[in-house]
């Protein structure tokens, strides 16, 4: 091939550069700028003010304040009020989901727009409602009281309250996935033999489990943070029935901020934790039902 026809030949053209894709909706960049100027604004300011009011005592001084006998003592009955309040919604939020899914009944709305009644009801006025409810003279409480069952002014009184503010969460976290589970699957095991029981521990258990803990999670933490319906019904008696909220209370009021914000810094960790644990059951539940679909 002669030099002529190489240059006749065509030469390869440079490929036009790549735009960015349009966005429908245009203003990403003053919308995000706003989001995080918000964000900074309401929650990153705030805990970092707390922080920085811990960092100014010494270790000796933090674990003094976060570790000392009473400390200790609300931890154990914060977390632990809680945990029993999320493992009885467990169960007992399931199986109101359950009849609001699945079973049609006079006064059905009703009985679901009750289920949120502890979002929209001021703590305040639910610890009120139950202390006159389950105190010695109240209306069950005066039936109790004589069995030797104390509820108001008690540990128990602790639980029942955190059960109230927390039930919601696992309601309306388990409800969306029973409405979206396949009811031929149950159908299918049962035409197979499979008793009541086997189709609900293989088929349908199996399918809410997810939904399950992220309501336990989200449930625990929500009461873990609970002070307004608790200071009415509790007691407060150091050692025995005092949270931890009505600690960091207790030291603000003393202006002790330096040991509030230590305790409530050890609550913030807490909760940080706990928030990485609902997104990561959160996570499973969507790759579950991903990888279902």
């Amino acid at each position: 091939m002669t030099t002529a026809t190489l240059s006749m030949s065509p030469q390869p053209q440079a490929s036009p550069p790549k735009r960015a894709p349009k966005r429908v909706l245009p203003g990403f960049h003053l919308t995000l700028g706003y989001t995080l100027f918000y964000l900074s604004l309401i929650v990153l300011i705030p805990l970092s003010a707390l922080l920085f009011k811990t960092f100014t005592l010494t270790w000796v001084e933090f674990w003094s304040a976060v570790a000392s006998p009473r400390v200790l003592a609300s931890y154990r009955l914060t977390f632990g009020a809680s945990f029993l309040a999320a493992l009885f919604n467990v169960f007992f939020g399931l199986l109101l989901a359950w009849v609001l899914v699945r079973y049609e009944f006079p006064g059905k709305k009703i009985i679901d727009a009750l289920v949120d009644l502890p979002f929209a009801l001021p703590t305040a006025v639910a610890g009120i409602s139950l202390t006159a409810l389950l105190a010695g003279n109240g209306w069950i409480g005066q039936y109790l009281e004589p069995l030797g069952i104390q509820m108001a002014f008690h540990r128990n009184g602790i639980v029942i309250a955190l059960i109230f503010i927390s039930l919601p969460f696992v309601v309306r976290t388990v409800q969306p996935v029973l409405e979206d589970a396949e009811k031929e699957l149950e159908e299918a095991a049962t035409c197979l033999g499979a008793s009541r029981f086997q189709t609900f521990r293989h088929v349908i258990f199996p399918s809410v489990a997810p939904a399950l803990l992220t309501g336990f999670a989200m449930a625990f933490a929500r009461a873990v943070g609970e002070y307004g319906s608790v200071i009415f019904i509790a007691g407060n008696m150091p050692m025995i029935s005092e949270i931890t909220p009505l600690i960091i209370i207790g030291k603000l009021e003393q202006y002790d901020y330096a040991g509030a914000t230590a305790v409530a810094t050890v609550m913030l960790g807490i909760s940080f934790v706990l928030l990485l644990v609902i997104n990561g059951l959160q996570s499973w539940q969507r790759r579950r039902a991903g990888g279902k679909s």
